[in-house]
């Protein structure tokens, strides 16, 4: 029988994946631990991207795969989703018996990890804990700070606030973020090293990127779900008008991606895109050399907080999704207003500035990671400090 100690990671979305791909690698090649590897939600799904194709392309082995997304795209959907991976990942875990669970970010269908653990008395490690954005994201990070044993944040404002939570500083550390990582690896190839249509295929027109391009990624917001169309509207006014060659990426299946995708839709049959090109997914090496290639990102997902930070490639944050999270010089901050994103987008380009930060670490955070769970003693009870 194998004395490594076996770490359960568990991947819910296409970013969970890009987040803790160095992390996978470095529990895979340590050589006192064994990964076991747990694929479930809408990473398993084509309709957002299947994560699980990159995943198994890797290299990695998937132990278990659990199907439970409801559909609906709505709060009960997500609600009910959670339950069923609660359900789901109990069994998992009773037939895997991991000596610790790991757990990523904060998309709700990470509830169900942290849950399950907890009341199977199984050490749960966090990564991304400690940051704040003012959504329900919010709400679900710092409840899943509190079921955690082990706390691996990519800041230092991250580290002290899960400390002000109550957490045991002997067990919250700042590994960095481990997308960075991966961004340390494209960050001094300054041209794009693949075709992306070629690559990824897509839909839409195929504009010439060769004298720059745009990069799109914008998510519904949960508490703000019924306005996701509306919201998505603005930003594809604001594209076709600046009308620079642009790449797109599907959202993520939260609450409102149905308008968020509906709106996209519509607009794409009523107005000619010529120079825009939808994407489902794409490998984060990938994406990453995409990103640091173009002459911005517009949107609300996080990689334009952390990576496009450390990478220096301006983004244009829209509306609150992102709140109060820590920021580079790269962040420019717009509301919904078709106006002011073509305001931004006209003065990023005219800059054409580039500021890195590694407000989100600077490289080696999988390894380090790696390193922590095989030190650490297994605990699944707190240590009160408050």
């Amino acid at each position: 029988m194998s004395d490594k100690r076996k770490i359960a990671v568990v991947i819910t979305a296409r970013p969970s994946y890009s987040r803790v791909k160095t992390v996978l690698k470095a529990i895979q090649t340590h050589p006192d631990l064994q990964l076991q590897l747990v694929v479930a939600a809408s990473a398993l799904l084509d309709r957002y991207g299947s994560a699980v194709n990159y995943i198994e392309k890797d290299g990695f082995v998937i132990d278990a795969k659990v199907f439970n997304v409801l559909e609906g795209e709505n709060l009960t959907a997500a609600a009910k989703t959670t339950g069923i991976g609660i359900l789901e990942l109990s069994t998992v875990f009773d037939n895997l018996k991991p000596d610790i669970v790991v757990t990523v970010a904060d998309r709700f269908e990470t509830m169900a990890t942290a849950i399950a653990a907890s009341y199977m008395n199984i050490p749960l490690a966090h990564i991304q804990g400690g940051e704040v954005t003012g959504n329900i994201d919010e709400k679900v990070r710092h409840a899943i700070t509190k079921l955690s044993d082990y706390h691996f944040v990519a800041s230092d404002s991250a580290k002290e606030r899960v400390i002000k939570l109550g957490e045991n500083p002997e067990f919250v550390f700042n590994t960095g973020c481990p997308s960075i990582d991966i961004a340390q690896k494209v960050a001094n190839n300054d041209s794009l090293t693949f075709n992306p249509y070629e690559k990824y295929g897509g839909v839409g027109s195929e504009p010439d990127l060769k004298n720059g391009y745009i990069v799109v990624m914008q998510h519904p917001v949960t508490n703000e779900y019924q306005d996701s169309r509306k919201h998505i509207e603005a930003t594809l006014r604001a594209i076709q008008k600046i009308d620079k060659p642009t790449l797109w990426f599907w959202p993520n299946v939260d609450a409102g991606a149905d308008g968020t995708s509906t709106g996209i839709r519509s607009f794409r049959e009523k107005y000619k895109m010529e120079n825009v090109h939808f994407f489902k997914n794409m490998e984060g090496d990938d994406f990453l050399n995409l990103l640091h290639s173009s002459l911005c990102l517009i949107g609300n997902s996080s990689v334009g907080i952390r990576e496009c930070a450390y990478l220096g490639v301006p983004a244009i944050n829209i509306g609150s999704r992102q709140n109060r999270r820590d920021r580079g010089e790269n962040v420019v901050d717009v509301t919904y207003d078709e106006n002011e994103i073509i305001d931004a987008i006209t003065g990023v380009l005219a800059k054409n500035n580039r500021t890195r930060s590694n407000v989100y670490g600077d490289g080696g955070a999988g390894n380090k990671i790696a390193q922590l769970l095989q030190d650490l003693p297994l605990l699944f009870h707190k240590t009160i400090t408050y």
